[in-house]
């Protein structure tokens, strides 16, 4: 009797299956799938305005890859999304939603800025103000992420709702205090638009690439913290308690694990990876703080997160590709005369199919994920 392809597919031994075993591809194959349904309805759309996507789509690689500067843009342009996707991801791992990592970027970037200027930084070598305006950066965000941290453990407002609070509260205070003239608080009264003065010379980042924008050493600072993260989170009993905590809060207390110990930690070491990336910003990339720097680079973080599966090592792969198609669509838009909200469409389309995974599984005949930390988290939220 001839077997099926469902059952070649399925059975022990398969190809397919040994594949999986070896590179252990189970979790990667759902976000990979997204992608590539996601461009293909991408496609459909760009056909239907009377546009060939394989022109649009061919524009789209030149602008992200087409030249030693255009990679070096799209990885630069990824950076700051690394730091917004650990904030989510590693509160997700306590079983906490952190969406105000737009908030935490702008409070780190705004303390970065601020320390930056002080008088003593310009005398300071680079090995001493570079690792301090980083850590001004780590602690603003520290602050922000700390207080929605306490409001959940004390009080038992959600996260989502002071979070949200708190991003509006963020945009507010930072545009006051680099607006306002009288009373003059951080703005360069020199400037022609709202900004802060220019950091010390000492506290910028070594630039690698004179790209747009400039690719410089704020890559391996979160490269660095997705790593280290990672390292936390699998090996340290700090990890294996954040990891408990949001697998099962209930249980975790009855085990002797102060849950509102890690609420509190989770979500201020969150702002702080949001915070170390608003820092290498302002010091790598701007060298001085506007207000609209940060703008929505939060909200896509939850995206970078998700398409992840708030794994640390792979937001850093996220976080390219989403920085890559934001640098590539200016050119698509210039040479296909196709629309930059078009990769806006794509990168939602990203987010829908992972997050709406059965969809994807049932294409692709992928099998179901026990244990993972996005179904668990999700369904635990609902």
């Amino acid at each position: 009797m001839s077997i099926g392809a469902d059952q070649r597919e399925v059975e022990p031994g398969g190809f397919r299956q040994k594949v999986q075993e070896a590179f252990e591809l189970q979790s990667v194959l759902v976000p990979f799938y997204a992608v590539l349904l996601s461009f293909i309805v991408g496609g459909v759309l760009i056909a239907l305005i009377g546009v060939n996507p394989f022109t649009a789509y061919w524009a789209l690689l030149e602008g992200m890859f087409g030249s030693k500067d255009n990679i070096a843009g799209s990885i630069a342009r990824s950076v700051p999304f690394m730091g917004s996707a650990l904030a989510l991801a590693f509160a997700f791992r306590a079983g906490l939603f952190n969406i105000g990592a737009e908030g935490q970027l702008l409070v780190g970037g705004i303390t970065a800025a601020w320390v930056g200027t002080w008088a003593w930084m310009t005398d300071a070598p680079g090995i001493v103000a570079v690792p301090v305006i980083l850590l001004a950066g780590a602690f603003g965000g520290f602050v922000w992420g700390w207080v929605p941290g306490i409001l959940r453990a004390k009080t038992g407002a959600h996260e989502v709702i002071s979070t949200i609070m708190l991003n509006s509260i963020a945009l507010f205070l930072v545009r006051w205090i680099v607006n306002s003239r009288d009373p003059l608080i951080l703005r360069d009264p020199a400037a022609s638009v709202p900004r802060t003065e220019s950091i010390s010379d000492t506290a910028i980042l070594p630039t690698i690439i004179e790209s747009q924008p400039p690719l410089h050493w704020g890559l391996f600072v979160m490269i660095g913290v997705c790593l280290l993260i990672a390292f936390v989170l699998k090996r340290t009993t700090f990890g294996f308690e954040v990891n408990t905590v949001g697998a099962n809060p209930h249980a975790s207390l009855y085990a002797g694990i102060s849950v509102n110990r890690i609420i509190v930690l989770a979500m201020a070491i969150s702002g702080a990876c949001a915070g170390i990336a608003a820092a290498s910003e302002v010091s790598g990339t701007n060298q001085l703080f506007q207000p609209g720097t940060f703008l929505f680079i939060g909200f896509d973080g939850i995206a970078v997160a998700l398409l992840a599966r708030a794994n640390p090592v792979g937001i850093i792969a996220s976080a390219l590709l989403w920085g890559s198609l934001l640098s590539g669509a200016p050119l698509m838009q210039q040479e296909a005369d196709v629309s930059i909200d078009v990769v806006r469409i794509i990168q939602s389309m990203v987010l829908l199919f992972v997050a709406a995974d059965a969809i994807v599984r049932y294409l692709f005949r992928v099998r179901g994920e026990a244990g993972s930390h996005i179904q668990a988290t999700s369904s635990g939220w609902a």
